[in-house]
């Protein structure tokens, strides 16, 4: 019988080799001994036989209780999905003719999202004939560019998407 894919032991009468390295209850080492004498063992303390290590050559088994080694286990992943950062994609609008104070307050809401770790995403939205002049829009986001080297990295370099520019900047950590 195989294992269930989800779960990645094998148990008890799961297990198919012939020799199993067994380490006790305690987690001491025993030694290589054959699978009918490990499942004894673990038979009389009322505990599961769990291959651990399949790969290992012999397959290196445990004797413990699998329903709380499974639960360890779900805490472990959980606790690891919880440390984990998820990266979000923030937004900046901008005009190609921005005055300079309103181009500086948005240039420390960029830096600020990327000293978070989150991903910026640079929109240039161009009104009437504007668009006829995109070189002007470029300026300004060379020089968001060059502003915000020190924090993050161009990830998607300014492209025009119908009547906006758009450009996607990435923390360096």
């Amino acid at each position: 019988m195989a294992p269930n894919p989800r779960e990645n032991h094998r148990v008890n009468d799961q297990i198919d080799a012939r020799e199993v390295r067994l380490v006790d209850e305690n987690g001491r080492m025993v030694g290589i001994v054959p699978l009918r004498e490990a499942l004894a063992r673990a038979r009389d303390l009322g505990l599961d036989l769990v291959e651990v290590a399949p790969q290992a050559t012999p397959p290196v088994c445990k004797i413990l209780d699998y329903g709380k080694f499974k639960y360890e286990q779900q805490k472990k992943a959980a606790a690891a999905r919880k440390k984990q950062k998820q990266v979000e994609l923030k937004e900046i609008k901008m005009r190609p003719n921005i005055d300079e104070n309103d181009y500086q307050v948005k240039m420390r809401k960029v830096k600020e999202f990327l000293e978070e770790g989150d991903k910026v995403k640079i929109t240039m939205r161009f009104r009437g004939r504007e668009v006829t002049h995109p070189e002007i829009a470029m300026q300004v986001m060379d020089r968001v560019r060059e502003d915000v080297a020190e924090l993050g990295k161009v990830e998607q370099m300014p492209r025009l998407e119908g009547r906006q520019m758009v450009m996607v900047l990435a923390p360096l950590r």
